[in-house]
């Protein structure tokens, strides 16, 4: 299938908010194109989740897709976050937040393999109507002149009150070769952490230096979980390490892996670093589970896979998350730190509010 030469919402990026948008928006009859740049399914990280999204995934009759597949039911989270609470490693504890207890029986969330979530989600869009294209990398994005007809300065901030102008069309390249231009009415920019409208044209970008973290993880063959035999079983584990440099989490996933890993302030990891004499990734990040006695205790007889993965500078935010006609989402826009399992969260909460206007808009139009 060829991309088209227009549609009248162009979605950039086929994560859980561009897929999301875009299925809520084909659902209403709105013309809507996905353009994602990789081939699904693909790895992601942000395996654990929150239960406001089963009323999120009912609105686009995903719920049943996603809960029928297979996924851990992850009934709450276990936080130790001081070493001098009682040991919760392998039981229900006070340092936990439990899902089943405010939410009832199906109060739960789930474990997430992204890799097969994000999948599902984009095919998804694809059933509810929406046009999608994996493998289609989105170059540029061209704007309509400003108001009083000057062409605006990509090189300039909003914070100096400029106007980009209304994006209109956009420039895409696919693996196959084939590359093109397509012009809609609206821009939905769902581009992850290339973020091509606020780090490319708006230059608004801007991290926050009370989360400058380093995160540093992996995953390992086992049969453990935490709480076994108890509500709270297959439950992630967050743990504070020793050095209180950070924390470490142990997360059960449905195809037999753990997913663990390490999140640091910087500049004490970089110190780590330079006191241990350089280690490798694998090495550094073996000696940082030394600091994380639980979670070391969940990994007895468990197996490394030999691929340990790292990432820095994820915590950013924008000045603005509009342009007419357009807006940003998810990590385009924003980041956090993970440490509730907020990430999926935000990506797809927000979408209402983003498409309740063009769904508005457009069905005004209709009538006009």
């Amino acid at each position: 299938m060829a991309v088209p030469p227009s549609c009248t919402v162009l979605v950039i990026g086929g994560g859980p908010a561009g897929s999301y948008a875009a299925a809520a928006l084909a659902r209403e009859g709105i013309e809507t194109v996905v353009l994602e740049a990789d081939k699904f399914p693909r790895y992601h990280i942000g395996e654990s989740t929150l239960p406001s999204l089963r009323h999120f995934f009912k609105f686009i009759d995903f719920y049943d897709t996603v809960d029928a597949y297979g996924f851990y039911h992850k009934n709450g989270a276990v936080f130790r976050l001081a070493q001098a609470q009682p040991d919760a490693c392998k039981s229900p504890s006070p340092a936990y937040t439990d899902f089943l207890e405010a939410g009832g029986t199906n109060g739960y969330a789930w474990n997430l393999i992204r890799s097969e979530f994000d999948d599902l989600l984009f095919k998804h869009a694809g059933t509810c109507g929406a046009q999608i294209f994996s493998e289609t990398r989105v170059d540029t994005i061209q704007f309509a002149p400003v108001a009083n007809g000057l062409k605006p300065d990509m090189n300039s901030n909003l914070e100096d009150h400029l106007n980009p102008g209304r994006p209109v069309s956009a420039t895409w390249a696919r693996k196959d070769g084939t590359s093109g231009s397509i012009t809609y009415k609206y821009l939905v920019d769902a581009s992850g952490r290339q973020g091509i409208l606020s780090t490319k044209y708006l230059k608004n970008r801007k991290f926050n230096n009370n989360f400058k973290n380093a995160a540093i993880w992996a995953y390992w063959k086992s049969d453990n979980v935490y709480g076994p035999g108890t509500h709270m079983e297959c439950s992630p584990y967050f743990e504070a390490l020793d050095d209180t440099s950070g924390w470490a989490w142990f997360m059960p996933l449905h195809d037999g892996a753990r997913s663990v890993g390490i999140v640091q302030d910087q500049k004490m990891a970089t110190e780590k670093k330079h006191e241990l004499g350089r280690p490798s990734t694998l090495d550094f990040y073996k000696q940082c589970l030394q600091m994380a006695p639980r979670i070391r205790e969940l990994l007895s007889e468990a197996e490394l896979i030999p691929h340990v993965r790292a990432a820095c500078d994820w915590s950013y935010t924008a000045s603005t998350y509009h342009l007419p006609n357009a807006r940003i989402c998810e990590d385009a826009g924003s980041f956090i730190d993970p440490l509730f399992s907020s990430g999926v969260h935000l990506a797809i909460t927000p979408q209402k509010a983003n498409i309740w206007p063009l769904l508005a808009y457009s069905k005004r139009v209709k009538k006009l």
